[in-house]
């Protein structure tokens, strides 16, 4: 379960360099919760992967919206955990 008081809020520039990963021609869903996994271990967070797996689907990089970035945040929130 993800302790979301202590969850950092991610600057706008990590969200688009997730969301560009993410945007990849090709990718999957496994494929996609790797790629979160690695952005939330990279900065020092535990991850479920399960978890990621089951939420990844709410991402939608293709959108242009800005409440694409809030939703991705959100989303981060819910599967990272402090170590």
């Amino acid at each position: 379960m993800a302790e979301q008081s202590k969850v950092e809020k991610f600057s706008m520039s990590e969200l688009s360099s997730l969301r560009s990963e993410l945007m990849q021609s090709g990718i999957d869903s496994w494929q996609a919760a790797d790629v979160v996994s690695a952005f939330l271990v990279g900065r020092g967070y535990g991850v479920n992967t399960i978890t990621v797996r089951d939420v990844v689907t709410r991402l939608d990089p293709f959108s242009a919206s800005m409440d694409a970035m809030d939703i991705m945040q959100e989303v981060l929130e819910t599967v990272a955990y402090v170590m």
